[in-house]
């Protein structure tokens, strides 16, 4: 099993359809997927064993949440007044980084969602 995983991760390149989320706004996804992640890796950890096949969630979550919501770099690149990043060019505008956030939350024990 943890063998396909791998092969799905090798060969993935967008999130794929979610019945539950049909609408054009992916923000919810997102949230779902982020829970999902540390969701999976708690579980895991619980059991003792390798927690490698929730990496699947984080690269669904990291892939469907806005860009503004993902964390930047420490060092990026300036190109124009703007940040590029992995190939995408970002607003260097202050913007809460979303996922920072909540990463921080939870370190906090201050996390709204049910992990």
């Amino acid at each position: 099993m943890a063998e396909d995983i791998q092969q799905k991760l090798e060969k993935y390149r967008t999130a794929p359809f979610d019945a539950r989320f049909p609408n054009q706004n992916q923000t919810r996804n997102c949230w779902q997927n982020y829970l999902d992640y540390y969701r999976c890796q708690k579980a895991l950890d619980a059991k003792g064993v390798d927690t490698s096949p929730c990496d699947w969630y984080k690269r669904v979550y990291k892939s469907l949440c806005p860009l503004s919501w993902v964390n930047i770099p420490s060092s990026p690149i300036s190109v124009n007044n703007r940040i590029m990043h992995e190939g995408h060019l970002h607003s260097t505008f202050p913007c809460v980084a979303q996922i920072e956030k909540w990463d921080t939350q939870r370190e906090d024990g201050t996390f709204p969602g049910k992990i």
